[in-house]
């Protein structure tokens, strides 16, 4: 397995990152009147699919570029200025954007994808 000099680093970043965190106990304590901001996990056999929070979302203004990288099924998109589009119906609700992302509380969240269709 070879890793590229750029992706060494950006890994690297990321273990030291989540060792602190843990380390200091962030990850175990809930944030506090957070109630719409959990993450929210698959449940059961629905379908789920990704929404994007663009008011938290990096990629907005510097290009953060977590999220697409890790999608392997291609279904979001950068929108400098605007934050990110997630495709739905490329969507599979597998969720490893959602732990990518960098920010807190998290640009992205899981939706049942039949709550999503009813909204709209």
């Amino acid at each position: 397995m070879t890793l590229s000099r750029k992706e060494f680093f950006r890994q690297g970043i990321f273990s030291l990152g989540d060792t602190l965190l843990k380390a200091t106990g962030i990850l175990q304590q809930p944030a506090a009147g957070a109630e719409d901001d959990a993450v929210e996990l698959p449940h059961g056999d629905q379908p789920m699919v990704a929404v994007p929070r663009n008011e938290r979302c990096l990629a907005k203004n510097c290009g953060c570029f977590s999220c697409v990288e890790k999608c392997e099924q291609q279904a979001i998109v950068v929108v400098m200025g605007e934050g990110i589009r997630i495709d739905a119906t490329r969507c599979n609700g597998c969720g490893s954007c959602l732990y990518v992302c960098p920010v807190t509380p998290k640009a992205i969240t899981l939706r049942v994808r039949a709550e999503l269709s009813s909204g709209e």
